[in-house]
């Protein structure tokens, strides 16, 4: 070579050329790709030991730090921060940096930080995905990829996941359609899987399935990630959906757990139908959220008195989540009465954008709300309703802020001593009243929950603490009861016994305070009993491939839960 010196083999000083070069790696984790690596790095927490073994000596400042001096640091960190937006960011940077300080600081500060990785601020989180992304979490599966889905999940470094969670972005939260960017929901729901629910972050894959999205702002901007196509329907759409669901069982078997989220309707129930006799597959939006407020209405009896059956029900809103609440009432109900289930319905009635679901509409409904259409004249207005059929719990899942106005609630207070109201509806801003509402215009008297968060409520000198209807009390440990005990398959009976589990943890002490709801800071004890109780049931059902089942299964499932403190290294 001309004039001697090393020539350059990879072409990385000739950047103008188009040269293939091939990304070596190593495979030994040291040095400088040790820090890097977010599964083994420790940061400031490596001995001096580790750093002689693994070449990190001068790679790192000289001091040490503890993990849970790096905790307080990074909390310190987090509360400067004005807006939730930006503590999302530095929690998903921390995610990609450090794995176990991430879920150590989330586990240990549950209560301030998951409305940070969950709602409400994914919400925000994923309307701004294309400007905020910065690393690929997860798998995203497009309409590119037809007929290659299996070699896609190939690509996954993972061989052994135990659980997936799939959205196609159509409805994200009460967002609407946010195509590709809906991976924050996937993402956030399984980092919620392994901090409450202790399943190994390595046996969790977010998937997003891309379509296109019928959302113009976001085909209109130049930094959205996703195809830039209108949403495929029809057959494309299913038998996509057909080579996904086949590739997930051929890759991972027949024990991998597969969590719809964020479905539109349309789509929802169809593949929870299509998929549940031949796969193992759980959908959070109808079922998860049927079986926390389930929970909630079985801990809420012990303090308005009457079982299931002596309440009536009006549920504004009769989509995936009110229609799956409904049901799972209704067959809690039929358990608890031995009537069928058919009997059940008619204390429970639902109220879509046209009113209220009565027999005379029948023919012009939807398959899923067809079985809610009891004998009534037509009700136009939620007053009517609240007027005409008198119920004595309101379960708000419209996606509509406000809808529960001062005269419904006030007429809810007026015809019961003690109003149930749930007003579920993500996020905040879109719930049917708050819990200041609830509680002023009852005096005090309502039962009240909700979706997201609210703060407590002074009101006449005493304090009120308004119950969160989360599904991460209910989704995290039941995964986990699914996955101890190898189940193969999900059916109602597991869902009710989650409900159960979640009801039985409600004490004295929570109901004196006016909770219906264990507080979350207790959360991972309560998702190894919800575990527990759901491994039980799938034992009882034949469906458990785990053996011999556990003599304590309570135990059994703490001894299964991940935990995030950091490791020493030889």
């Amino acid at each position: 070579m001309a004039g001697g010196g090393v020539g350059d083999a990879y072409g990385e000083d000739r950047a103008t050329e188009e040269q293939f070069i091939t990304p070596w790696a190593f495979s030994v984790a040291s040095g400088y790709t040790l820090l890097r690596d977010p599964r083994h790095n420790k940061g400031l927490a490596f001995s001096e030991a580790e750093r002689d073994a693994h070449y990190l000596r001068g790679l790192l400042p000289p001091a040490l730090a503890s993990q849970e001096l790096q905790e307080k640091k990074l909390m310190h960190n987090l509360r400067q921060y004005d807006q939730p937006l930006h503590r999302y960011i530095a929690m998903m940077d921390l995610q990609e940096r450090n794995e176990r300080l991430f879920y150590k600081l989330l586990i240990d500060n549950v209560e301030e930080l998951l409305p940070v990785v969950y709602t409400p601020t994914v919400g925000e989180a994923c309307q701004k995905y294309g400007s905020i992304y910065r690393r690929p979490q997860g798998l995203y599966i497009s309409l590119k990829d037809k007929g290659k889905i299996l070699e896609v999940l190939k690509n996954w470094p993972e061989r052994s996941i135990q659980v997936i969670v799939v959205t196609d972005g159509e409805r994200i939260l009460g967002l609407g359609d946010l195509g590709c960017q809906g991976m924050g929901i996937p993402v956030g729901k399984l980092s919620l899987y392994t901090a409450l629910g202790g399943v190994r972050p390595s046996a969790c894959l977010p998937i997003t399935i891309d379509v296109g999205t019928n959302n113009e702002t976001l085909l209109n901007d130049e930094f959205y990630i996703g195809l830039r196509q209108k949403r495929a329907t029809g057959e494309e759409y299913h038998e996509l959906l057909e080579e996904f669901m086949t590739a997930v069982k051929q890759n991972y078997g027949e024990k991998v757990l597969t969590q719809f989220e964020d479905f539109a309707n349309h789509n929802a129930f169809d593949l929870l139908e299509k998929y549940r006799e031949s796969h193992l597959v759980f959908n959070d939006d109808i079922q998860g959220t049927a079986s926390v407020v389930l929970a909630g209405l079985l801990a809420a009896l012990k303090v308005v008195g009457g079982t299931l059956a002596d309440h009536t029900y009006l549920f504004l809103g009769a989509g995936e989540a009110g229609t799956g609440i409904a049901e799972l009432i209704a067959l809690e109900m039929s358990k608890q009465t031995g009537s069928p289930i058919e009997e059940c319905r008619p204390k429970i009635w639902l109220m879509d954008s046209k009113g209220l679901i009565v027999a005379s509409r029948i023919d012009s409904l939807q398959a899923f709300k067809k079985p809610w259409a009891h004998e009534h004249e037509p009700v136009a207005t939620l007053l009517e309703a609240v007027q005409s059929l008198k119920p004595t719990v309101l379960i708000g899942t419209s996606g509509k802020g406000g809808t529960f106005t001062q005269d419904v609630v006030e007429t809810m207070g007026a015809l019961n001593e003690k109003p149930v109201i749930f007003a579920l509806s993500n996020p905040t801003s879109h719930s049917e009243c708050t819990a200041e509402q609830a509680y002023t215009w009852t005096q005090g008297r309502a039962v009240f929950a909700s979706g997201s968060p609210f703060p407590t409520v002074e009101l006449d000198g005493k304090t009120l603490v308004p119950g969160q209807s989360n599904n991460a009390y209910i989704f995290p440990g039941f995964g986990l009861g699914v996955v101890i005990s190898g189940a193969i398959r999900v059916r109602d009976d597991m869902l009710l016994a989650a409900s159960e589990a979640l009801a039985e943890q409600v004490t004295e002490e929570h109901f004196a305070k006016g909770l219906i709801f264990p507080p979350f800071t207790n959360i991972r004890a309560i998702s190894a009993r919800i575990a527990a109780k759901v491994a039980a049931k799938a034992y009882e059902l034949g469906l458990a491939s785990r053996l011999p089942r556990p003599d304590d299964l309570v135990k059994y499932a703490e001894s299964c839960m991940y935990t995030p403190t950091y490791r020493s290294y030889r």
